[in-house]
């Protein structure tokens, strides 16, 4: 399992995560609103608001992912920034169901264990 952060503009982030699971390269993205970020770029200080994306995806389903939204997102360079979990420790049934919603086709019609 892979958690993939990414800050974007307010008013794309929830297209974004439609299409990423929507395309089975996530199983869940959660959008955090009300991100301010302050940056450096082309010599400029700058800050704006921006909403942070936590994508799930499975090992397997990543460079997918990280192309899709690299081709979704609006920025020139966006932050794209891979994480890996534990898997080990994290809850197994959880990670299985992502690795299963990532998957080319889907196993089973589930929903997230709750």
């Amino acid at each position: 399992m892979r958690i993939i952060l990414s800050n974007c503009p307010p008013d794309k982030a929830d297209e974004i995560a439609s299409r990423l699971v929507e395309e089975r390269c996530a199983a869940c993205v959660n959008a955090i609103p009300g991100v301010r970020s302050t940056y450096r770029w082309k010599g400029k200080v700058e800050r704006d608001p921006e909403t942070t994306l936590l994508v799930k995806t499975a090992a397997g389903a990543l460079d997918r992912c990280v192309a899709r939204l690299r081709e979704l997102h609006p920025y020139e360079v966006p932050e794209i920034v891979v994480l890996a979990p534990d898997v080990g420790a994290s809850f197994a049934p959880y990670v299985e169901w992502v690795r299963e919603e990532t998957a080319a086709a889907p196993t089973r019609t589930s929903s997230p264990p709750r």
